[in-house]
C-alpha cells in the first residue's frame, strides 16, 4: 500500500523545511510517494477575468522550475514523486484548494509550513495553515 504525503510549496524557507520534513517521513514508511504542490489562487478583485487568469497563470509558470527542481532531488535520493501547481480562480483560502487535492489523492499527511510568503507570490499564508487543519481529514504537520 502506498503512504502519499503532500508538501504544500511556495519556495519561501519554511515552505523548503516541508520539504525536508517529508522526506524524512517518507524514509519511515514503505512505498511513499511526495506530492509537491503549489497553489496559484485569484490575488484579488479584478474587472477582467482574462487578464487575473493570464496573470494566474504566469505565476504558475514561475512556480513549475522550483517544483521540477525539488521532484529532480527526491527521486535522485530514491524517493518517489509528483509535483503540480494548482490554479484556483475562486476567492477562497488556498488551503481549500490543497485539502481537495489531499482528498482527491488519498493524502495521509500533509507538511506545510507555518507561514509563507513565496518568490513568486503569497500562496501560502498563516491563515492556509490554520484552514488545513480544519478542514483536512489526514494528519497534518506545520512547521514553525
Amino acid at each position: 500500500m502506498t503512504t502519499n504525503i503532500l508538501v504544500a510549496y511556495d519556495s519561501s524557507e519554511l515552505s523548503e523545511k516541508a520539504v525536508e520534513e517529508a522526506k524524512r517521513q517518507a524514509q519511515l514508511v514503505e512505498n511513499a510517494v511526495i506530492h509537491v504542490v503549489t497553489v496559484v489562487s485569484h490575488g484579488g478583485p479584478t474587472t477582467n477575468a482574462m487578464l487575473a487568469r493570464s496573470f494566474m497563470n504566469d505565476l504558475a509558470e514561475e512556480a513549475r522550475p522550483g517544483l521540477e527542481r525539488i521532484q529532480n532531488e527526491l527521486e535522485k535520493e530514491g524517493l518517489p514523486c509528483t509535483s503540480d501547481v494548482l490554479l484556483d480562480y475562486s476567492f477562497r483560502n488556498p488551503g481549500s484548494k490543497l485539502v481537495e487535492y489531499a482528498d482527491e489523492n488519498q493524502i495521509e499527511l500533509i507538511v506545510l509550513g507555518s507561514r509563507g510568503l513565496g518568490g513568486v507570490g503569497k500562496f501560502l499564508l498563516g491563515s492556509v495553515s490554520s484552514q488545513i487543519v480544519q478542514q483536512a481529514k489526514c494528519k497534518v504537520l506545520i512547521l514553525k
